[in-house]
């Protein structure tokens, strides 16, 4: 065999490997993925595995850490700031979830309607969600204000239903439900746009077999509607939980954790003590305390609601 023909072969026997390898699906599938992964290593599992190395340190901006073990979760265990962090947390994520879900459910079955200027209204109901988190929180500050506040000025002297003007913010429980219902504004328009996309591909016939039933509208929300949205609403509470639960900017923007460390939830405590206050380890290990509820919730999503029998419209006996 010349030199010619054997380099011939050679370069067929590589061109066919090639071929074969890249026809494998799997191989082609982690190529296709390489990119997504190398970013996703790059900006979240870095970050993240630092993160979980700081909890453990008594790391302090501008001063190397030591490891310190399980010290700075045991401190934070006694640290009544700490605590009132983690109960608002589970409040505002409370509250705010079912009262996104319940006003969503409503405008989304409202809009599923034939309305007049329908369109119109659906891009409305996105200004809350596209508006800039920061604008939100300024406007909210401003319509909470203890002497500007469009609300009090409402109730004092148009109404005339109160003698002062509402301190929104300048009280615990007060300014948590005002957190809370800033949130609620912010979030259902994410809630009520994926739930009528759900609702926009169950078929009219479910609801024409259902009336011919005898079935009245609450029966067809009951049988019909929601066994069908089961798994849109496990994808959308999921998410709505982990937005809700990790929500820095609108809290941070309004109040900073005030009055007096009252409506700090554990992401604005965790930004307050590892950069403003320095102590980068204490400030890790209040953002690592958060990972297991966050993974609860994601479970719970997946177990309580995403099961198949949900998904297939049956009882769940």
């Amino acid at each position: 065999m010349t030199i010619a023909a054997e380099a011939r072969a050679g370069h067929q026997f590589s061109h066919g490997w090639l071929t074969r390898l890249f026809d494998y699906k799997p191989f082609l599938v982690f190529i296709c993925l390489l990119p997504a992964l190398g970013l996703l290593l790059v900006f979240l599992s870095y970050p993240l595995g630092l993160g979980v190395w700081l909890a453990f340190t008594d790391t302090r901006i501008g001063r190397a850490g030591y490891f310190i073990g399980f010290e700075n979760f045991q401190s934070l265990w006694h640290d009544p700031v700490f605590i009132t962090s983690v109960w608002n947390t589970l409040l505002y994520t409370g509250v705010a979830t079912v009262g996104k879900f319940a006003l969503g459910l409503w405008l989304a079955l409202l809009l599923n309607n034939h309305l007049p200027f329908k369109s119109l209204l659906r891009a409305l109901i996105l200004v809350p969600w596209i508006v800039p988190t920061v604008l939100s929180a300024i406007a909210f500050w401003w319509i909470y204000d203890p002497q500007f506040s469009i609300i009090s000025y409402i109730l004092v002297d148009v109404l005339g239903w109160r003698d002062t003007y509402i301190d929104f913010l300048g009280a615990p429980w007060p300014a948590r439900w005002s957190l809370i219902a800033a949130n609620i504004w912010r979030g259902i328009p994410f809630v009520a746009i994926s739930l009528l996309a759900g609702l926009q591909t169950i078929s009219p016939a479910l609801y024409e077999a259902a009336m011919l039933d005898g079935a009245n509208a609450w029966q067809r929300f009951r049988h019909v509607t929601l066994p069908m949205l089961m798994p849109i609403l496990a994808v959308v509470l999921t998410f709505s939980v982990l937005f809700t639960f990790t929500d820095f900017q609108l809290v941070y923007a309004i109040t900073r954790g005030g009055p007096i460390n009252s409506t700090h939830l554990m992401a604005t405590l965790a930004f307050q003590r590892g950069i403003p206050g320095g102590q980068l380890g204490e400030g890790a290990a209040i953002a690592v305390a958060m990972i297991p509820f966050l993974v609860m919730a994601t479970l719970f999503s997946y177990f309580a609601l995403a099961r198949r029998k949900w998904q297939q419209g049956e009882d769940n006996d």
